[in-house]
């Protein structure tokens, strides 16, 4: 699909300790966590375990050596490009076995919050314009009134919330899928980011789909990306939570085990999309759940806690989208209504479209029409439920009459009685079932 993204800003690369902006002791610490967990004895192998460039790294390792906690083996590594190796002084190992013991994170140097608040603004998902084709675009599978494009575009391109409700199987989900889709460009997440002396990981392989990147030089000390190696460089991220969400799944998660911390759900989503499917489904009320992101939406920020109860601002740059059956007035007080930007209904199609996505999905299945099965079709089985069409149906029943023809052992064909047969499975007749 041939999309026009505009291009985001890439994080700047440090050019030495002074650019980290993060507590020296902290960078020194997890440089000897890294060489002492993962065994990596050159610059630029170290280089790359904590994502920093040759010469930054090369400036911490001196560091440390004036600290005694690092020594040079005294020995060029042939498989580096002849490099030299280095080593923990038996300081140096009792230094990180004590600073294991306070977190067990070792690896990517995090990025400060500070910092990173700055990269969300350059890659915000408010800076985005969608327009009416790359939409269309995104959403080509799908048969949908006009209409509704009319009112998704405008929401999609401000990045505000969103709240798509109707009947269910009408494609609120897929709908929600194609709207990622039409966003088309990358963005940059960070490994970990840092507040207040604490490591937050971020980058997340289940959430986030990274973009191959051109191998370095290992020979090199000079890093070839063109951005900040702690960054990731990820296509927008997607969370698609349903009935499982629950209030403390938007919490930081702490492992007091590795006493580290993980970002939560709508943290990792950060320049990228949020969708609350199956609102009303969950544990917690739909109001309740509203309630915990009405700071986010009203004002960009969300608050998060550490353990020790001290609160602290993130960035909330994030597409919220939520898809319900119920109506809206349901479950939701006015107060509440009001903060969700776009109220967008999604109905069943109208006959027109519900031929139309029959006819295709039957052309994709290979299912061969028949007149007098869709007469049947129209004209006797839908009146029976007041001919209300909706865009799941066509799939249910050519599947179902494809289950019928394999076990028949005959060619895929419709026809008055296959439809019967296959309608019988879309309802269930209320009955009383005697015990």
């Amino acid at each position: 699909m041939n999309m026009q993204t505009t291009s985001v800003m890439a994080p700047p690369t440090p050019k030495g300790l002074g650019d980290m902006q993060l507590p020296i002791v902290m960078m020194r610490d997890i440089l000897l966590k890294t060489i002492f967990r993962k065994t990596v004895d050159t610059v630029s192998e170290v280089a790359q375990a904590i994502c920093l460039p040759g010469s930054v790294t090369q400036e911490l390792i001196d560091l440390a050596r004036e600290q005694k906690l690092l020594e040079a083996t005294g020995t060029l590594n042939a498989n580096s490009g002849n490099e030299m190796g280095y080593q923990l002084t038996d300081a140096g190992k009792a230094r990180a076995l004590d600073a294991l013991s306070q977190s067990e994170y070792f690896g990517a140097m995090p990025v400060p919050l500070d910092v990173y608040r700055e990269q969300v603004k350059r890659q915000s998902i408010r800076n985005i314009q969608v327009s009416r084709d790359q939409l269309t675009g995104a959403m080509g599978h799908l048969v949908l009134p006009d209409s509704l494009l009319d009112h998704l575009g405008p929401a999609v391109s401000a990045g505000r919330s969103i709240l798509m409700y109707g009947p269910p199987g009408n494609g609120k989900s897929s709908i929600s899928n194609g709207i990622r889709d039409a966003l088309g460009d990358n963005v940059y997440v960070p490994y970990a980011i840092e507040y207040a002396g604490q490591v937050i990981t971020v980058y997340d392989p289940i959430v986030h789909t990274a973009i191959e990147q051109e191998a370095d030089d290992p020979n090199s000390l000079r890093r070839r990306k063109r951005f900040d190696s702690r960054y990731v460089q990820c296509e927008r991220p997607t969370v698609v939570t349903g009935g499982e969400l629950s209030l403390s799944m938007l919490d930081l998660v702490y492992n007091p085990t590795a006493r580290t911390y993980q970002a939560p759900l709508q943290l990792k989503s950060t320049g990228g999309i949020f969708i609350v499917d199956d609102l009303g489904r969950q544990q917690e009320p739909p109001q309740a759940l509203i309630n915990r992101w009405i700071v986010p939406l009203e004002e960009n920020k969300d608050i998060l806690g550490l353990q020790s109860g001290e609160k602290f601002e993130v960035p909330f740059d994030t597409l919220v989208i939520f898809s319900t059956n119920f109506h809206p007035n349901e479950i939701f007080d006015q107060a509440a209504l009001r903060r969700i930007f776009f109220k967008i209904k999604i109905d069943g199609p109208n006959q027109e479209n519900f031929l139309k996505i029959f006819a295709m999905v039957a052309r994709k299945r290979g299912m061969p029409l028949d007149e007098a099965a869709l007469v049947h079709l129209l004209k006797v089985k839908y009146p029976t439920i007041d001919n209300i069409y909706a865009n799941y149906q066509p799939i249910f029943l050519i599947d179902q009459m494809i289950s019928i023809c394999e076990f028949e052992g005959i060619p895929y064909q419709m026809s008055p009685d296959l439809i019967e047969r296959a309608w019988a499975n879309m309802f269930v007749k209320d009955e009383k079932i005697v015990k």
